[in-house]
């Protein structure tokens, strides 16, 4: 099987192709990326030489240099996405183009040229906040809060409309918070954890009592490795950790990993439409065969120790040391 990975050089995309490739000996994948700012290449150094992994540094939104790209290839999944909420409230516009067209361009590419199976990676975010403490399933309306969580919407009922439109293979993967080595440090758990290492301020949003569900990385792989293998064409499936925290437990737990104080903690004020909580259940998956294996507690721990033991990756990203080494060699 030849599987083309779109985003595959982002955290969860980079991840998956180590996966496939670590338990599918014979498997080719090919890793298509834009190498935005999120985009590192150094998240696939282990992989880099291996005969069935090859690279192509292409735009989405580009349809005929992908078509290209794509030539032979059974499987896309597509990762590729604008998926910080902050960046989509300031800049809206470019979360439409990747996650809505990029997505179109990708499905109409699927369907002229036959290829076997489209994956859509989704988010939770979708189904909007579970504020009365219900828990959504695929079947739930979707509800989203921000532009970024509506362009991953509009993306998802595109792409289950090709398959009912066009009898496209298609399925949509919709996870909680993914978390683990090589995340981007923007985001919540590898911000908190490398400012806490600095014995910088851990910026939480409001009182810091919302709630999110935590998914180790390579549990949320296996997953869409059930779904790749296993999934019935035009379904959506949940992948969820089951980890539901609210955002202060979480900071509290990273401090009291680094032996840091809580006083490092700072209430700031809340993002536009913060969604409080977010739920869904991932019964249906389990029909698959697929479980969790990593615990919160687990989970981070791991994660602190690696960006603990990997503060090159990470100090070069947030000095701005890797943008312009990534703005010289990659473009």
């Amino acid at each position: 099987m030849k599987i083309a990975v779109t985003g595959g050089a982002g955290f969860i995309g980079s991840h998956f192709i180590k996966y496939i490739l670590g338990k599918y000996p014979g498997y080719r994948v090919l890793n298509i990326d834009k190498l935005t700012y999120a985009g590192n290449p150094e998240n696939l150094d282990e992989v880099k030489n291996n005969q069935d992994y090859s690279f192509v540094k292409e735009d989405i939104c580009d349809r005929k240099e992908i078509e290209k790209a794509v030539e032979g290839c059974d499987v896309i999944v597509n990762f590729a996405a604008e998926s910080h909420v902050d960046r989509s409230i300031d800049e809206p516009e470019v979360f439409l183009k990747t996650d809505v067209f990029g997505t179109f361009n990708l499905l109409e590419i699927c369907r002229s040229r036959g290829i076997g199976k489209y994956i859509q990676i989704g988010t939770d975010e979708i189904y909007g906040s579970a504020d009365g403490g219900e828990t959504f399933s695929e079947e739930s309306p979707l509800n989203p809060s921000n532009p970024y969580s509506a362009s991953k919407a509009s993306a998802d009922l595109l792409v289950l409309s090709y398959c009912r439109t066009y009898g496209l293979p298609v399925n949509v993967i919709r996870s909680t918070n993914n978390y683990g080595p090589n995340q981007y440090p923007e985001k919540f758990i590898p911000l908190f954890i490398t400012n806490a290492v600095e014995d910088k301020r851990l910026p939480l949003y409001g009182d810091g009592r919302n709630v999110r569900d935590w998914l180790f990385v390579r549990d949320n792989c296996a997953g869409i490795d059930a779904v790749l293998h296993k999934g019935r064409d035009g379904e959506v499936y949940n992948i969820a950790g089951e980890n539901e925290k609210e955002n202060i437990f979480v900071a509290r737990k990273i401090l009291e990993y680094l032996g840091k104080s809580e006083e490092l903690i700072q209430f700031v004020k809340d993002r536009p439409g913060h969604d409080r909580r977010y739920s869904i259940s991932c019964e249906k998956v389990k029909k698959l065969g697929w479980t969790q294996n990593t615990s919160l507690e687990d989970g981070l721990k791991m994660t602190v120790e690696w960006y603990k033991s990997h503060r090159n990756w990470w100090e070069r990203i947030k000095s701005g040391e890797f943008l312009k080494y990534y703005k010289k060699h990659y473009k």
